[in-house]
């Protein structure tokens, strides 16, 4: 089934490119709910969470942190346009240790975490693997967080550690219609886990890109049916760009997609642009990020939705 939507992908987006600090609070506290947070607590949490995984390490890592600023819009509800939502999204690398102890270190993680009650959403890491990964969530207040292995050097199983914190949608600043388009992403109660999924994956990629958001026909979450699968789509474009801008940001969304783990695949296009097709490294959701004729990027994401998958 995985082949079958990549296939789909790389087909569509061949269409679409020839078309023109830390003190620790409980987060069973009410203002910790994402309904109540504003950016200084979405922030403070976010931290305690990270610091809630490395403290206690031995050896001690350095902190070097990956990617855009820690506050930033979330991926929009199309409906949604002017709430000016946003959300906390810290990375971190655990640098300035001998790359050996990497899995050392995100095992002390996901055990740290696991201590506070947080839970896998995904099977947990396989550790017989040199470079494991592991997902998981606060069930209080909904932060997600992830640990990833960098290779440094896969004949030896070297590499860094890297842990990330995202934290759920909170209400923004008033914002303008432009910047706060991708942002209100809402997922209300009923929501499915497939949908959820797609909706952070896109705002990862969107704050990678680091361009504004332009509705177009098309965007928004849909369904397929494939076989006996059920396919949860999420799709949206950027603002039209010019060209060193467009390779700049795809070169951004493909660098991003790496540092996550994802697997990555750059496909070469005309004019010396290049598409991105990658797989999700635990829940198997795929994207791609598309540069188009027009000047602007089109990108969509693709989860398989187990809750609703119709049995066989």
């Amino acid at each position: 089934m995985t082949a079958t939507i990549l296939l789909m992908m790389v087909g569509a987006a061949a269409c679409g490119n020839g078309d023109s600090g830390h003190s620790r609070q409980s987060d069973k506290t009410p203002q910790n709910r994402a309904g109540n947070m504003d950016e200084q607590q979405a922030t403070k949490r976010a931290e305690e969470i990270i610091h809630q995984a490395v403290d206690g390490m031995l050896p001690k890592p350095k902190l070097k942190r990956i990617g855009p600023l820690p506050v930033g819009p979330c991926l929009a509800d199309d409906n949604s346009s002017s709430s000016g939502r946003k959300q906390v999204a810290l990375t971190y690398q655990l640098t300035d240790v001998p790359g050996s102890e990497a899995k050392r270190l995100l095992r002390h993680a996901r055990d740290a975490w696991v201590k506070e009650g947080y839970t896998f959403t995904s099977p947990d890491a396989d550790w017989s693997v040199p470079f494991p990964k592991f997902f998981m969530r606060t069930p209080t207040d909904d932060f997600r967080m992830d640990g990833i292995i960098g290779p440094t050097n896969k004949e030896t199983g070297e590499g860094i550690a890297a842990i990330s914190v995202t934290s759920p949608c909170f209400a923004g600043g008033a914002g303008t219609p432009s910047e706060a388009n991708p942002a209100a992403y809402q997922t209300p109660p009923g929501t499915s886990d497939a949908e959820r999924r797609v909706l952070e994956h896109s705002s990862r990629i969107y704050e990678a890109l680091r361009v504004r958001h332009q509705s177009q026909a098309g965007d928004g979450v849909s369904r397929v049916e494939d076989g006996t699968d059920l396919l949860t789509h999420h799709t949206w474009s950027t603002v039209p760009l010019s060209r060193e801008a467009l390779k700049g940001a795809i070169r951004r969304g493909r660098d991003s997609l790496g540092v996550e783990g994802w697997a990555v695949r750059s496909l070469p296009l005309e004019n010396d642009q290049e598409m991105i097709v990658a797989r999700h490294p635990a829940d198997g959701s795929l994207a791609r990020v598309v540069p188009s004729a027009d000047g602007t990027i089109r990108v969509a994401i693709t989860a398989v939705d187990h809750e609703g998958a119709r049995s066989a």
